[in-house]
């Protein structure tokens, strides 16, 4: 599983115009499910997601969590990083796990999150969206649930 974390000062997700999910402060967070994955790669991200001390202080730094920070979570599945560009210039998406568990592990995400206390918000699995965020820092992560990175 992976998960591109965007630190945000407010984003949105519409399909076909209507706002399907939107929060202030917190993080976007892009979500990715390979094949393979399962129950372990859930409470990773979960976790990992929940607890990346990367919001400021009151010195500047970055060292507060997002309930710290009292964020908010926007994830948006996105099956396009599980995509391998390596060969070729069309990117394989072989990776990526099949819809019906894709979808099962994403909601999974968003559960774990919430049952740990944060605001979840959440794009419309398989449609196509448009996402509007305004980047704080801007600070963006990579996180792999097999740590590759």
């Amino acid at each position: 599983m992976r998960a591109v974390v965007q630190r945000v000062g407010r984003a949105r997700v519409t399909v076909d115009g209507a706002e399907v999910g939107a929060i202030g402060s917190g993080l976007l967070v892009y979500l990715g499910v390979a094949n393979g994955d399962g129950p372990a790669d859930v409470q990773y991200i979960a976790s990992k997601v929940r607890e990346l001390r990367i919001f400021e202080d009151d010195r500047g730094h970055m060292n507060r969590s997002l309930g710290e920070a009292g964020g908010a979570v926007l994830l948006v599945s996105q099956f396009t990083l599980c995509g391998d560009c390596r060969k070729g210039r069309r990117p394989s998406f072989d990776g990526a796990a099949p819809p019906e568990l894709a979808r099962a592990l994403y909601e999974d995400v968003a559960r774990a999150m919430r049952e740990a206390g944060v605001t979840v918000e959440t794009g419309s699995f398989q449609a196509h969206m448009a996402v509007e965020s305004v980047n704080d820092g801007p600070v963006t992560l990579l996180v792999d649930s097999a740590r590759r990175f």
